[in-house]
């Protein structure tokens, strides 16, 4: 470090060198939803627990905050503006691929320009082949190609051109790497929010019934009708018109605002179709059962004129008069349920179905749309997320109702709501059974907008914003969730609703009809005491005294259905009370009397032994006033009075009412009660002994009952705990670090409290309600971590009166205070009185160590610019008292009491501890950055910072948490998945330490970590998976270069020993240096001890490289994505963006460049796939699949020209020792690849050069092999791939996010909902959020990339091409410039005899990629300078790559876009004419051009001959306008082979007219091929065309032919070149393999000799190239199934191995061979070979095929109608669909008869035909089926023309078809050449018959196992007494009687002799049935029997009688003999058939 040199620290200096300390305390304001946060009512003294409460929920959030955030979080949203505006930097790269996909239409429009010919003249013209290039008008020409500069400032200008332009940060371009093993993001938690459901804006419009004669009065609410329960409070609404509202003046006093809203906002927290909207209407209180006062409703109509009108009138005035005096009462009138089913748009809940199914990934699509009405776990603390989004679920919905159901008087009560509503659900029926009223009622139901204006709590508090303007707010009304609710509390609420539900007054005397209840909330006993507590209703004042409840009339046990809302004051007493009036009114006035007559009184009291009284209650009613004093006892518990007190039905329960509260107070759980109340006891002065529910508590006994009570915490119900959760967890630490002393004994809580807070923690994490973040952490305790929790107050010791002490008395302050940093560290539990002084410059008392404890030391000065608001605060005697003598208790620091807890903690407690380490680890770190914030700094160095002990601690906790992780690893998966959680916050932890404590120390517990993790796993996969995450997260901190000590890397080649600059530079390279520069690259111990935490990562990847075990594969992609993870930060860091400090950086990496090199035999090969493929690419994925599968990796290289042992050009990739079980996906090598390119672009240049300069050539091969992978690694895949997303892809991508959802779900599978949070973060849209809000989704994960494609609009497609199209630019420079490095280098050093072929090879392979035209430019510039540089080698030694190269770069000449074009050309030119001038080595490269050409139009179909043409005569131009060459016979030698290739040219455009017509397309390729007799090369390349062609289409067979020609062609050319024993003799030794094969015996030696130059130099002309073919072709016929064939191939291979000694490969052939034996025993008869059909083709249309025919091989059980249908099909679209027809029959096709304008297809099944001689050679199903040259089809006709007949007139045509090649062959149709017929007469068909009825008879019964459903069929349709047609009939026309001609007596005698056979086979048959039959078809075989008998007995006479002239001595009868011969069944000889015709 000493020996920094002064740019090294400039550099750290700027790196922010150590930063002194990363952690920052930042307290930042709660966000309020309200204008003011809800508070107690002022001026009051509030209790300790209240003041808790309030100060917990309006106080800051204090958060420890990162400084340098340089980590990728936050930078990567700058650098990149989350992608956002990233890709607007970047250049649009243009790809020829994607010029030709986006379809001719629309890219016309574009910037080509195309000279098309016009499509008929283009065919006609360019079909002949003497087209004249001249013609055509050349390119422009690359104006400085033929000018003379020298090879260096060639390759120096080419240096400056790629320099130029480039993109800075390669990995910007990069997807980023799988979030799946994003470890190092921790989640932010939510910010702890007041608990929304989803939001529904309900607006009321008009109210009114036909008549208006009265004010009514609107009460709304939520019903779930399945829970049985009220799931809102009342919304009040008043709609009436002013004239009528008037009407009730004189009973308002006041109207406020708050009281005239018209809309409210109703939440849902778990939607359902179960909800209703009740609407309840009320009117003022008159004369009349319910019914009589709806009558005139139901009867009138306001528009009816007359008699009515003057109703009406009267009936208004009735109404004014009941108003003016009963005003203040209503009564029940009406009510309408809206159900809410369709605005949950249940579609949206799919997911909700309580709970069943969850959000397990079901329903990505729908997301959107559910977002809203989601079901969500409410634990998920969602501040109206809903809100934000455009509420694409249901629009606002506005609704007009014209029914109104009466009310009923008797059924008033919410049980019978239910009812009615759950029948209203099941059908609409209540309208019957329920009178209704006529009306309407309009209202609008919609989404609650986020910020809806104007709008109030239901405490009445503005929400923000609250604009001044509006006239009716809207008002939030409660909800009643039906289930708990798991979000804390985070404000203040304090509600009590009281519900009358019943009163029983029947007994009671008559006067009590129409019963009222007045409700008053007391605070004392006097009238005057009603509180002003009670909310009002609408149109009225905010809060009343008083309400009443409606009244049924004449009902003397009425049903109330009130809901009194009361806000509780803060400070209850026992004096508070709810006070029940009980009143009759008198409806009608009657002198004298008052409206109201008193019945009685009844109250409860609103506390119980300090407690809050909720729940149901049945209270006695008092018939007189109530006696003094009694609201302190409960009315059933009243003692006995003077006079005693007159109770209804003495004293019984009379009157039941039903309360409850929704307060953020009071705890209503008697677990936190106690304990809350005790430890307030602690803290303020209370006088013992206190009273705790039913216990008194003396100070002897509090510390017994406190320690109690914080035991029994746990076992309080979840739901209050949770909602407590900040204030309990508060308490508990605050207990924990409190020295206490009572009754002068000093109590220690620290364990208690500690255990308690383990138990919580764990009750937490284990609940099924709650929802975890994605490393399993419980999402409450996050956010409490993160935000609530800061350091207990420690300064004072609380000292209990004891015996003689005196109380410490504590004076209170009030304080403002502002957002000050250090300010509210010690946020005291305020304990005050409060005094209303707020003097905002008094500093805060702050008190740190116990030093300082003299006085009142102010810390930094209160920051006044922020927001104030005021707190109680309290200020701090805090000198200790004389008796209570400071004891070192008070020394206590939160970080050492946790962690000495931590480590003494035993049994279950321990064991939670560790299995949630995370928890306890945030809140050391954030108290320990507390502590640090609060120290003076200065004077503290890191070193000094903490006590020994508590490092000692810290060192226990992390040796035994890894024990721990070791021992979780070994157990079973649910264990070991635990054991990665704590594994990942045991690193966090250490991560934060590093910004903490001393880095020194920090290190040591990394080191022990991972020798302790060593020590104790053996599973290597599972170490290294461990520790990968644990440095993963380390190497994630945000100053990791500089805790690597990246500076003192020697990035530049190293300095001499004194660090001057100059040295520096010089080039003074020893060899000490060598040594030096190459240790550079490798992981050394010196490394490893320089960087630490680099060197440990490197040690695991490379471990994991080298690993070969189960499960490695996993750890191995994770070891790359964290270096991969960690070098995109840096590439995203503002602070790393300078050159200089890259530099330092890349070297920093060094050592990866080594292990990737080592690793390279085990990267996945991107080339492998596209080996055979022409262009490197083949078309859809399934081809690329198949042609993968055709295709071993060994027979590629053997292709590729890979000799035997060693290629000249070192190693390749196969002859390294080759391990296939380890090798890395191919994710993994990606993300591997892109490290090394990183390094290679970032590194220094020069010592990139020279550690080249030194390296082996056996090093620099494998350079260049890495290389190769590269480029087939980062080809572009173009816009169309991420449109068609590979099935593969999107299989994975489903894979990872279910992997994802199961990591966040950890399997509670039916909880889905909680996922919600998870996926759908606060705010945005969800596409945004998943980029912005959740930090950890750094960028869209993979699996949104390949799953939601839907969801992907153009501009994003777009924007993912144009970033992809840049990284596989910017990629493919970095190799460029690579191999430019090593041609530099390795050059200078003159060994270049084998790498150059190494450095083509890779050219070419990335020529052979798609590439964008700025890489080919500058590629192509380097080809130009290696031709110049180094062309005599080139021609010479590498023959081979040359040839690839001429074909890449023609392909390229093709090139629709003009700049490649133009560079193609000139290179190609350039290659000629070095290849002409050096060694006039021209012919070969003519050879190869021309070979190029003919590959190039057989493979790709998309090639473009116009371009090509024209760049043909570009480069006649250079040939015209080179000077120098002028003299030479090269301009003419060069336009002789353009010509050339304008023939070739020309068979193409043939081609293009077959594209869509394989058969014919392959015919034509045929004839090409055929052409080329005489030019093997071309000839060989042809049928590799027509290969490729037949793999495309699944035409294995023929494919496999094809390569097997070519290797007869080979072995032709081979046996002529020398005579070898073990090589084929020629085309002869394949006779085996095909019969055709003889058609490539070679040309007469006069007409080609193989020694010519530039013929047979093919790669393929070799040995290895023949056994490559072979193989190849082997391995087709295997995929095609000729398995025998396979066996024939490996014949002639073996031979050329065994020569070779190759032994590896002779095992790998003998394996094929028995699976290819294996195959033909396991399939037997179950192979499928070829179908076969005739096909003639008639009409003049169809040109040259006109009459001709063919047989076409299909696919196996290929149908007539399949055939039928593609070539109808086919020639319908060429012809017209209405010109083609298919002949149906198989009969002769007379041509007169057809339409001339039309064309005919006859297609005919045919079936291979063999003669009885072939028959005996023919054994197996396989000989069947191979060489077949012989077909036969027969027609039935008969002689007048039908087909079919009688029998004795039915004549049958054999045709049997003779083909010129025999099947396979090595195409799919050949030519028929010959046609023979014969004709059977009907007793020949007859025969015929017989003999095949026979031969089934025979065969079912011999049949093993027996069949007897086949025989008994067999013999039904042979003896069945009704088959027409059947045996008899045919012996009865046929032998009835002796034939007249005797030319048929044979015939007649053979036929008898079928039907004797016949008749025994029958017999035998009946036989064999009778011993298969069972029991129940007895009587069938007694049938059988008897018709077996009759067919017998008629048969016989006929079998019987023979022909005697048959039996006469034999007479030699030449004429019959003739006859016979004409038609038997054996084939016309040619004498006969030419008789015949």
């Amino acid at each position: 470090m000493t020996r920094l040199n002064n740019l090294d620290s400039e550099l750290a200096q700027e790196l922010g060198d150590f930063p002194e300390d990363d952690l920052d305390i930042v307290f930042t304001p709660k966000e309020c939803r309200t204008l003011q946060p809800s508070m107690p009512e002022d001026g009051v003294e509030l209790d300790s627990h209240v003041r808790d409460c309030v100060q917990t929920y309006i106080r800051e959030w204090l958060i420890v905050n990162r400084k340098n955030q340089g980590n990728p979080d936050t930078c990567s949203l700058k650098n990149k503006g989350s992608r956002k505006d990233f890709h607007k930097t970047l250049q649009k790269q243009t790809f020829e691929s994607e010029t030709l996909d986006s379809g001719d239409a629309n890219f016309q429009a574009g910037p080509r320009h195309v000279h098309a010919l016009p499509e008929e003249a283009s065919r006609t013209a360019l079909a002949s082949s003497d087209f004249d290039l001249r013609s055509l008008q050349p390119d422009p020409r690359l104006e400085n190609l033929l000018r003379h500069v020298s090879a260096e400032e060639f390759e120096r200008q080419n240096e400056e051109a790629r320099r130029t332009n480039r993109h800075a940060e390669l990995l910007a371009l990069y997807p980023s790497v799988d979030e799946e093993d994003a470890v190092e993001i921790r989640p932010v938690p939510d910010r702890p929010k007041e608990h929304l459901g989803n939001r529904i804006l309900v607006k009321l419009q008009t109210l009114k019934f036909d008549i208006e004669i009265e004010p009514l009065f609107a009460c709304i609410a939520l019903y779930d009708i399945k829970e049985r329960k009220k799931i809102s409070e009342n919304f009040h609404c008043d709609l009436n018109p002013d004239s009528l509202r008037g009407f009730l003046r004189p009973h308002t006093p006041s109207i406020d605002l708050s009281t005239q809203a018209r809309s409210a906002v109703f939440s849902v927290t778990y939607p359902s179709s179960d909800i209703y909207l009740v609407i309840k209407i009320e009117k003022v209180l008159q004369q009349g059962e319910i019914g009589d006062c709806a009558e005139p409703y139901m009867v009138l109509k306001e528009s009816e004129a007359g008699k009515t009108k003057e109703k009406i009138e009267k009936l208004k005035a009735q109404a004014e008069s009941f108003c003016q005096r009963l005003g203040k009462y209503r009564m029940p009138f009406a009510w309408i349920p809206i159900s809410l089913t369709n605005f949950f748009n249940l579609s949206t809940l799919e997911r909700e179905i309580p709970e069943a199914e969850g959000l397990n990934g079901k329903g990505s699509a729908s997301d959107k749309r559910a977002t809203l009405l989601q079901a969500r776990r409410p634990s998920e603390r969602s501040l109206s997320t809903e809100d934000s989004y455009p509420a694409s679920n249901f629009k606002t919905i506005s609704l007009t109702l014209n029914t109104f159901f009466k009310q009923e008087g008797d059924r008033l009560s919410d049980e019978d709501l239910f009812k009615f509503l759950a029948d209203f659900k099941r059908s609409s029926s209540l309208q019957r059974r329920i009178k209704t009223l006529p009306g309407t009622l309009k209202l609008e139901i919609s989404p609650a907008p986020e910020n809806l204006g104007y709008c109030l709590t239901p405490e009445l508090l503005p929400v923000k914003p609250f604009p001044e303007n509006r006239n009716r707010p809207h008002k939030e009304i409660l909800e009643f969730p039906i289930r708990e609710v798991f979000v804390p509390h985070t404000i203040y609420r304090n509600l009590l609703y009281v519900y009358p539900q019943r009163l029983n007054f029947a007994n009671r005397p008559a006067s009590a009809r129409n019963i009222t209840i007045k409700i008053q909330f007391m605070c004392g006993e006097d009238p005057s005491c009603a509180m002003p507590a009670i909310f009002g209703k609408s149109s009225g004042p905010e809060f009343v005294q008083e309400i009443y409840t409606a009244i049924t009339y004449h009902n003397k046990s009425p049903d109330f259905y009130e809901e009194v809302k009361i806000k509780l004051p803060a400070k209850l007493t026992e004096k508070h009370h709810l006070l029940f009036t009980f009143y009759h009114i008198s409806c009608q006035p009657k002198q004298g009397a008052t409206v109201e007559t008193l019945l009685g009184y009844s109250w409860l009291p609103i506390l119980l032994n300090d407690r809050l009284q909720t729940g149901y209650y049945c209270l006695p009613v008092a018939l007189d006033k109530l006696p003094f004093h009694y609201s302190i006892h409960s009315p059933e518990k009243v003692p006995s009075q003077t006079p005693p007190i007159k109770w209804v039905e003495g004293h019984k329960g009379v009157f039941s009412v039903e309360v409850q509260a929704v307060s953020s107070v009071h705890t209503q759980d008697n677990h936190l009660e106690k304990f809350f109340t005790l430890c307030h006891s602690l803290e303020s002065q209370v006088t013992f002994p206190i009273r705790l529910m039913d216990q008194k508590i003396t100070e002897a006994t509090l510390e017994h009952e406190l320690k109690l009570s914080i035991i029994c915490l746990n076992s309080s119900r979840l739901e209050p705990l949770v909602l407590f959760l900040h204030l309990v967890l508060d308490k508990l630490f605050q207990l924990a670090v409190q020295p206490m002393v009572i009754a002068g004994q000093t109590a220690n809580f620290s364990q208690f409290a500690f255990e308690s807070v383990v138990a919580i923690v764990n009750s937490l994490h284990n609940s099924k309600d709650l929802s975890k973040d994605q490393h399993g952490r419980n999402c409450l305790l996050a956010s409490y971590v993160y935000y609530v929790f800061r350091l207990p107050d420690r300064q004072r010791e609380v000292v209990k009166p004891g015996a003689g002490s005196s109380a410490v008395s504590t004076e209170s302050r009030y304080y403002t205070f502002g957002r000050t940093s250090a300010v509210s560290v010690g946020s005291k539990l305020l304990q005050s009185r409060v005094i209303s002084c707020s003097n905002p410059d008094i500093a805060v008392t702050q008190t740190a160590t116990d030093e300082e404890v003299k006085n009142i030391m102010s810390s930094k000065p209160v920051d006044h610019s922020s927001s104030r608001m005021s707190f109680y605060a309290e200020g701090t005697n805090d000198m200790p008292s004389v008796c209570a003598s400071p004891r070192p208790s008070n020394k206590k620091h939160f970080h050492e009491e946790l962690a000495l807890q931590m480590v003494v903690s035993t049994g279950m407690v321990r064991e939670s501890v560790f299995k949630y380490a995370w928890f306890f680890f945030e809140l050391l770190i954030k108290s320990m950055a507390q502590y640090v914030h609060n120290i003076e700094k200065q004077d503290n160095p890191r070193r000094s910072r903490f006590s020994d002990r508590f490092k000692d601690d810290i060192t226990t906790i992390v040796s035994v948490v890894t024990s721990e992780i070791a021992a979780l690893l070994v157990k079973p998966q649910k264990e070991s998945e635990q054991a990665e959680k704590i594994n990942i916050s045991l690193a966090f932890f250490l991560y934060d330490l590093l910004s903490l404590m001393d880095r020194g120390f920090v290190f040591n517990l990394i080191k022990h970590y991972c020798n302790q993790l060593s020590n104790k796993l053996n599973s290597l996969s599972t170490l290294i998976s461990m520790r990968l995450e644990f440095l993963r997260i380390l190497c994630s901190h945000e100053n990791y270069l500089n805790l690597n000590l990246f500076f003192m890397t020697s990035a530049s080649a190293p300095a001499s020993p004194s660090p001057s600059l100059s040295s520096q530079n010089s080039s003074s390279c020893s060899s000490f240096q060598d040594q030096k520069i190459a240790g550079m690259f490798d992981l050394s111990a010196e490394y490893r001890q320089q960087h630490f935490l680099t060197g440990l990562l490197f040690t695991e990847l490379a471990a994991a490289l080298d690993a070969d075990c189960d499960g490695i594969s996993k750890v191995q992609r994770k070891a790359v994505s964290a270096i991969l993870s960690l070098l995109s930060s840096h590439d995203l860091d503002p602070r790393c963006s300078k050159k200089e400090v890259k530099i330092k950086i890349a070297a920093l990496y060094l050592p990866l460049v080594g292990i990737i090199l080592d690793s390279l035999p085990q990267l996945h090969d991107f080339t492998i796939s596209d080996a055979r493929s022409g262009k490197g690419r083949t078309g859809n994925p399934e081809e690329e699949q198949d042609s993968a599968g055709a295709i071993n990796q060994n027979v590629a290289l053997a292709i590729a020209g890979n000799q035997f042992n060693l290629r000249s050009s070192g190693i390749s990739l196969v002859s390294l020792p080759y391990r296939q079980s380890a090798t890395l996906g191919p994710d993994t090598t990606r993300n591997l690849l892109i490290c090394y390119l990183w390094i290679m672009k970032n590194a220094d240049q020069n010592l990139i050069q020279k550690w080249i300069a030194d390296l082996p050539s056996m090093q620099l091969n494998r350079i260049l092999d890495l290389l190769f992978i590269c480029v087939s690694c980062f080809e572009y895949k173009g816009k169309q791939s991420s449109d068609k997303v590979s099935t593969q892809a999107l299989q994975k991508s489903r894979d990872v996010k279910a992997r994802l959802e199961e990591a966040l779900l950890r399997g509670e599978g039916a909880r889905g909902e909680m996922m919600k949070r998870c996926r759908i973060p606060a705010g945005n849209d969800r596409s945004a959020g998943l980029n912005e809000n959740l930090r950890w989704r750094k960028e869209q994960t993979h699996w949104r990339q390949a799953n939601e494609r839907q969801d992907k609009t153009k501009a994003e497609l777009d924007q993912e091409a144009l970033i992809s199209g840049n990284l596989a630019t910017e990629a493919n420079l970095i190799i460029l410039d690579m191999q430019e490095n090593i041609i530099q280098a390795s050059f200078a050093a003159e060994c270049r005899d084998n790498l150059l072929g190494g450095v083509l090879k890779v050219l070419v392979n990335s020529l052979g990629c798609d590439q964008s035209t700025t890489y080919l430019t500058h590629c192509f510039a380097t080809l130009r300078a290696l031709i110049a540089k180094f062309g005599d080698f080139l021609f010479e030694e590498e023959v081979e790559q040359c040839a690839d190269l001429c074909q890449r770069v023609l392909h390229h000449c093709s090139s629709s876009i003009d700049i490649t074009r133009t560079q193609a050309c000139a290179t190609l030119y350039l290659l000629m004419r070095y290849s002409f001038s050096s060694t006039s080595n021209f012919a070969r490269v003519k050879m190869q051009v021309t070979m190029s050409l003919a590959s190039l139009v057989g493979k790709s179909p998309d090639f473009n001959e116009e371009f090509l043409r024209r760049s043909l005569r570009t480069i006649l131009a250079y040939a015209e306008e080179d000077v120098d060459m002028q003299a030479t016979p090269f301009p003419i030698q060069v336009e002789e082979l353009l010509c050339n290739l304008n023939s070739i040219l020309s068979d193409t455009v043939k081609m293009r007219e077959f594209q869509e017509d394989p058969e014919m397309l392959m015919d034509l390729m045929y004839r090409i091929a055929k052409g080329y007799q005489t030019s093997p090369d071309l000839r060989l390349t042809w049928l590799q065309n027509m290969a490729e062609k037949h793999t495309k289409r699944k035409c294995y067979t023929e494919a496999a032919m094809c390569l097997v020609h070519a290797a007869a062609l080979v072995a032709e050319y081979l046996s002529m070149l020398e005579d070898r024993n073990y090589l084929p003799v020629g085309s002869v030794t394949f006779q085996n393999i095909s019969s055709n094969v003889l058609e490539e015996s070679a040309v007469s030696d006069d007409v080609l000799s193989p020694d010519e130059d530039g013929i047979c130099s093919g790669r393929y002309f070799s040995e290895s190239g023949l056994v490559g073919l072979l193989e190849q072709a082997a391995e087709l016929f295997s995929t095609g199934g000729l398995y025998e064939t396979v066996n024939e191939v490996y014949k002639i291979v073996i031979p050329i191995l065994e020569a070779h000694r190759d032994f590896r490969k002779l095992t790998l052939t003998h394996s094929k061979l028995q699976k290819a034996f294996d195959s033909i025993i396991n399939k037997g008869q179950k192979r499928m070979f070829g179908t076969y059909f005739r096909v003639g083709f008639y009409g003049s249309k169809f040109g040259d095929l006109d009459e001709q025919e063919f047989i076409y091989k299909e696919p196996a059980i290929t149908k007539l109608p399949e055939i039928s249908h593609r070539l109808e099909g086919f020639y319908g679209q060429c012809f017209g669909e209405d010109a083609v027809e298919v002949i149906k029959d198989s009969a002769p096709v007379d041509k007169r008869k057809l339409d001339p304008n039309k064309a005919y297809i006859q297609i005919t099944f045919v079936e291979p035909y063999f003669d009885d001689y072939e028959m005996k050679d023919r054994v197996t199903y396989f000989e069947k089926n191979f060489n077949l040259c012989r077909f036969m089809y027969t027609t039935p006709f008969t002689m007048d023309g039908r087909p079919r007949g009688e029998l004795s007139e039915q004549y049958k045509r054999n045709t049997i078809l003779t083909t010129m090649h025999a099947f396979p062959y090595i195409k799919t149709r050949i030519n028929v050449i010959q046609k023979e017929e014969f004709i059977l007469t009907p007793i020949e068909v007859a025969i015929e018959d017989m003999r095949k009825k026979t031969q089934e008879l025979t065969a079912a019964t011999n049949q093993e196992p027996p069949d007897a459903k086949m025989l008994q069929m067999v013999l039904q349709g042979s003896v069945g007494a009704t088959v027409n047609q059947g045996p008899l009939e045919v012996a009865q026309v046929f032998l009835a009687e002796i034939p007249a001609d005797p030319k048929l007596y044979r015939h007649h005698n053979k036929l008898r002799l079928c039907f004797k056979e016949f008749i025994m086979r029958c017999g035998e048959a009946v036989e064999k049935n009778k011993r298969l039959i069972t029991a129940d078809q007895r009587e069938y075989q007694l049938e059988l029997r008897k018709n077996y008998g009759k067919l017998k007995e008629n048969l016989r006479p006929m079998i019987e009688r023979k022909i005697p002239e048959l039996y006469k001595p034999v007479v030699k009868v030449h004429s019959t003999r003739e006859s016979f011969r004409n038609h038997s069944f054996r084939k016309y000889d040619a004498q006969t058939s030419s008789q015949s015709t």
